[in-house]
């Protein structure tokens, strides 16, 4: 209820955000990952990660010496489940297209068949207005009176 006593209505749900509603766990946490991991702060922190990974072991001697084999293990696995992440993630925009284009179809049919229902009626009311007119002029044939 709002300060003026009146009930708020409901915030009406479109197609979008009941679909978001419907996700699973697993949808959800590749959505997070794949807006993460396309994001400025994902690459920023990257970027620092790697440059701290190469001055600590080539400034100290490090758990993970010139030429960094170690990091290019962990590039090579963070690679690997990027890719992962991201078909998930397409395979997903993918289904959610579908359903839409789905749902415009669905929305377009409906609204075809108001609009001829509409011009069916507009074409009734036409051919009525035009017996009136017909009528009129068959009980007044000297047409219409003039103004006085």
């Amino acid at each position: 209820m709002s300060t003026d006593g009146l009930r708020t209505p409901p915030a009406l749900k479109n197609w979008h955000s009941a679909h978001t509603d419907a996700l699973t766990f697993g949808e959800r946490s590749a959505d997070r990952l794949r807006n993460f991991m396309g994001s400025w702060g994902f690459v920023g922190g990257f970027i620092l990660v790697m440059a701290l990974w190469a001055f600590a072991n080539s400034v100290t001697k490090g758990w993970d010496p010139y030429p960094f084999i170690l990091l290019n293990l962990f590039l090579s696995m963070l690679a690997g489940l990027q890719g992962a992440i991201l078909l998930i993630s397409a395979k997903r925009q993918d289904s959610i297209a579908a359903a839409l284009a789905q749902h415009d179809y669905d929305t377009n049919v409906s609204a075809k068949k108001d609009i001829e229902q509409l011009v069916k009626l507009n074409e009734q009311q036409c051919r009525m207005i035009e017996e009136l007119h017909a009528l009129i002029r068959s009980q007044n044939p000297s047409g219409p009176a003039a103004p006085h």
